[in-house]
């Protein structure tokens, strides 16, 4: 399979994204959000900014006010930092999947949980 330069821009997004939510944003909104993800169009001039963040819906309403205001200073880092001729429009968008997989595995520990005791009280 071939490597797209698209898939190599994502990648390069995504290190340098996460790094400066680490060092070199000090907005405490977005606080301890998780980059979880970067898409590329194809023609290398949008991209799709996924992210997340264990918190109530306040928290994730704050953060994506965070993000959204930071884009252009998030760009401008982007620019001096990696040699591409055009930095792509960031999308900034909250990635639920890792809230599904906390609820999946929840309702798993729930059933094993009613199995465990409708086992105990077959025994009794």
């Amino acid at each position: 399979m071939e490597y797209k330069r698209k898939d190599r821009v994502a990648d390069l997004l995504h290190h340098e994204i996460s790094q400066l939510l680490i060092k070199g944003i000090k907005d405490p909104r977005i606080g301890f959000v998780t980059i979880t993800g970067v898409e590329v169009s194809d023609d290398l001039k949008e991209a799709k900014v996924y992210y997340s963040l264990i918190g109530n819906d306040e928290d994730k309403k704050a953060a994506a006010d965070g993000l959204r205001s930071s884009t252009g200073f998030i760009r401008s880092t982007l620019r001096k930092v990696l040699a591409l001729k055009h930095i792509p429009n960031l999308h900034f968008r909250f990635d639920s999947s890792l809230e599904y997989g906390e609820r999946i595995e929840r309702l798993l520990k729930e059933v094993k949980v009613e199995e465990v005791k409708e086992d105990d009280g077959e025994d009794s």
